[in-house]
């Protein structure tokens, strides 16, 4: 049965996905903030598909905890169920992304129309470079940030390297950084096509305040609070 069901999910994500490009291309046209809405209405009706689908759905931990300015979302990254439903958690957000996603058929030219940040990974100097030219004229459109710290997605239960680009950057634009951890990865498994029914947990924490620190001292009180946060809620999983 669950087979079947993503099955039945890929088919109309397919259609869904298909039936928002041609829109997007459409509005190419129209000013970044307009084109976004369009793309974050395509995140959320996916999400929906999820839940309607596969009963794969979300709660949040700490919703007290989101400024009202815009800031850097800092976040775990071990699915993509993250960049579908952060866009309807938080407000309009652009993502900090390697280029490399914007060759995939379809999906990359629609996400070129998002206005993300996209970066070089291959080159960290000139990558440094991108995201504060391009952070910056975000930020000056009223976009949030979203950034994963390690850059790539991680399995449960383990961490990767945090960088420092997400704090030289908060820093750089005077915005406040939120960590988010996430256990995505316990129910959308990194390269799987099977997605499981669940529910994924977005535990927010206290912003950190962008001049309170180095750039290595405001990454490692970062990483702690997602850390400590990952542990908690990915622990909670297993025990139910």
């Amino acid at each position: 049965m669950l087979v079947i069901k993503n099955l039945i999910f890929w088919l109309l994500f397919s259609l869904h996905t298909l039936f928002f490009f041609v829109v997007l291309l459409l509005s190419a046209v129209l000013p970044a903030r307009l084109r976004h809405s369009i793309g974050t209405v395509w995140a959320k009706g996916v999400v929906g598909l999820l839940k309607s689908v596969i009963g794969l759905k979300y709660q949040i931990e700490g919703l007290e905890n989101i400024p009202d300015t815009p800031s850097i979302v800092c976040c775990k990254h071990q699915s993509g169920y993250e960049t579908l439903a952060l866009q309807a958690i938080f407000p309009s957000q652009v993502f900090v992304l390697k280029k490399e996603l914007f060759y995939i058929p379809v999906f990359g030219q629609g996400l070129m129309l998002m206005s993300p940040i996209a970066i070089d990974r291959k080159k960290p100097a000139k990558a440094t470079k991108q995201i504060l030219e391009q952070g910056k004229k975000r930020k000056d459109k009223g976009f949030w940030i979203t950034i994963f710290p390690e850059g790539t997605r991680i399995k449960p239960g383990e961490k990767g390297k945090y960088k420092l680009g997400a704090a030289r950057m908060a820093q750089a634009l005077q915005m406040n950084i939120v960590p988010v951890a996430v256990n995505s990865g316990l129910f959308w498994p990194k390269n799987s096509f099977l997605k499981y029914p669940g529910t994924v947990t977005f535990s927010i924490q206290a912003p950190i305040v962008w001049h309170l620190g180095s750039v290595e001292e405001i990454m490692q009180q970062c990483e702690e609070k997602i850390e400590t946060a990952q542990a908690k809620i990915e622990q909670a999983v297993n025990q139910q």
